[in-house]
């Protein structure tokens, strides 16, 4: 489904439910994120064919970031099920979007490496460490 945005237009709000994507198809978008000091960080600008909202409809958690329209703008609205079924008819599609999320991953990464307060990997917790260690084909070492 295409829908059009008009310019100021917050497609998506940090901590709100998410089962939605959009695809551009024309115009921009601001993605930011609340800051500790209770504003806003600016994190990307995202154009043309880039895709947002993708994590979503992958884990189905809360929005992580903030998206407005920066202008006038078109996209292509994805829903949780329309992901799914594209998923189990053309898995082969899905690899652009794995391409944006690792892309995403390494830049998060080498910011935090230049950042060392903020840290975007956290310890597993104790239920989550033994239910690994349970599944690795790993032999363990002690």
């Amino acid at each position: 489904m295409t829908q059009e945005i008009k310019k100021g237009t917050v497609v998506y709000s940090e901590g709100n439910f998410s089962d939605t994507a959009c695809i551009i198809e024309s115009g921009s978008f601001e993605v930011s994120k609340k800051s500790a000091a209770g504003g806003f960080k600016v994190i990307g600008i995202l154009k043309k064919n880039d895709i947002f909202g993708e994590m979503g409809i992958l884990d189905g958690l809360p929005r992580s970031a903030t998206v407005t329209a920066l202008e006038d703008s078109k996209v292509t609205v994805i829903t949780k099920d329309d992901f799914e079924s594209l998923s189990r008819r053309n898995p082969n599609a899905l690899m652009p979007i794995l391409k944006v999320m690792s892309m995403r991953l390494r830049r998060a990464l080498k910011r935090e490496a230049q950042t060392p307060e903020f840290s975007i990997i956290q310890p597993l917790e104790p239920a989550e460490t033994v239910e690994l260690r349970e599944e690795s084909p790993v032999q363990q070492v002690e």
